[in-house]
């Protein structure tokens, strides 16, 4: 079964596919533009854009050897990989790329968390642990809990986890890759 019928038929990335994507750092540069700016862009401009990312200077200080490097492997490597995927929709005759649904759905594995910051995973699992064991004590029925009602409880467990998910989504729409990167390279 070829790829495109496949893809056809679930209209969905596999894991293999989200991950081999993502294990190049030249194909998240690629997305983290295109989420920034859409589409359509040239092949042009997004190699500059690239280049600038990977070189860690402006578009502007692209050296023609730099831009040709990574104009050359996205043309003949990354965007027909990513097309091919359905994550993006690359015009060869043209040179012009375009975003799919598909694009969207990678982005948000861009996200990251900075060195030293508590991963937010571990930080609702452990309100839900300190909720359980509350539910545990007052279930058996514990002295000092038991003075606050069940229902004074629950609300104080539905405050905290509403205002700890209102922050972590303000967060998160900032903490992506594109943070590190200066906006005059953009």
């Amino acid at each position: 079964m070829s790829q495109q019928v496949r893809r056809e038929a679930d209209d969905g990335l596999s894991n293999e596919e989200i991950f081999d994507v993502l294990h190049n750092e030249r194909r998240r540069y690629v997305l983290q533009y295109l989420r920034e700016h859409g589409g359509p862009v040239s092949l042009g401009d997004l190699a500059d854009h690239v280049a600038a990312a990977e070189y860690d200077c402006d578009c502007e200080e692209v050296t023609s050897a730099q831009r040709k490097r990574v104009y050359t492997t996205l043309q003949q490597s990354h965007l027909p990989q990513m097309d091919e995927a359905g994550i993006v929709d690359y015009d060869s005759d043209d040179g012009v790329i375009t975003t799919t649904d598909h694009t969207e759905e990678l982005t948000v594995y861009l996200e990251i968390v900075p060195e030293g910051e508590f991963p937010w995973r571990e930080y609702y699992l452990s309100i839900g642990a300190i909720s359980l064991a509350i539910v545990t004590v007052l279930w058996v029925g514990v002295y000092p809990f038991t003075l606050i009602p069940p229902l004074v409880w629950g609300t104080l467990f539905a405050v905290v986890l509403t205002l700890s998910a209102l922050y972590h989504t303000l967060v998160a729409r900032e903490m992506t890759l594109t943070e590190f990167v200066e906006d005059d390279r953009r």
